[in-house]
């Protein structure tokens, strides 16, 4: 007879996954991608070590995984952002503005999925994660270009530059410190979203207004 997984025997497994995703994700916030061991992972998530192997066959395959998963939330966020704005401009505004709040929200974590040097490869999901959200940027960029809001350009470069501006601006070893005051927080979302807009071809005083009604929303999911 041929096994078959329950419902409930899914949902175990699938829950049972998730947690061992959120303890590596818990423990790449609190120490970096340094901490993303087997052992203390299957710990956070109250598992043996043995569960988490037969889920992630390998420390790579792990981490790779919380990569991309880090990386799809972020990508909804930015889509229920763009989403909800009342136009193509305010769009662009709220997709910058929602990527610098979750940098600024948990930078550790960030510059781990980013850049911080990792003893296994993961190169192709540090790509697949940067060319998604650079995807979604490039879209509300064009959507802004056909509207008449911005001049003509090329957007997947744009997208990539604002997505490296942003970067290296907020996390990594150029990005200020402090971020944990809240009026500094919101100054940082502020700047650095003016300056994407105003790279991208935004008149000054259009930026400004778009800055303020897209950073509120950011700056909250930052401080959350």
């Amino acid at each position: 007879m041929v096994y078959r997984r329950t419902h409930q025997v899914v949902k175990r497994l699938a829950a049972r996954r998730s947690a061992i995703l959120a303890a590596a994700r818990q423990a790449a916030a609190d120490g970096g991608m340094a901490a993303v061991q087997i052992a203390p992972v299957a710990f956070r998530a109250n598992v043996a070590a043995g569960t988490v192997y037969r889920y992630f066959p390998s420390k790579a395959d792990l981490v790779s995984e919380l990569i991309a998963d880090v990386s799809r939330d972020e990508l909804a966020a930015i889509r229920r952002a763009a989403d909800a704005a009342p136009g193509p401009s305010s769009a662009l505004a709220a997709a910058v503005t929602t990527v610098a709040a979750h940098v600024l929200s948990q930078r550790k974590l960030a510059w781990g999925i980013l850049a911080e040097p990792v003893d296994v490869d993961v190169t192709a999901s540090r790509l697949a994660s940067r060319r998604e959200i650079a995807g979604e940027v490039a879209t509300r960029i064009e959507a802004a270009v056909r509207a008449g809001h911005l001049p003509a350009q090329d957007t997947a470069l744009a997208a990539s530059a604002l997505l490296g501006a942003l970067h290296e601006s907020l996390v990594g070893p150029l990005a200020p410190e402090g971020m944990e005051d809240p009026a500094k927080l919101r100054d940082a979302v502020q700047a650095v979203t003016l300056l994407a807009l105003r790279a991208v071809g935004v008149m000054d005083a259009r930026a400004r207004g778009l800055v303020v009604q897209a950073a509120l929303p950011a700056i909250a999911l930052a401080g959350a």
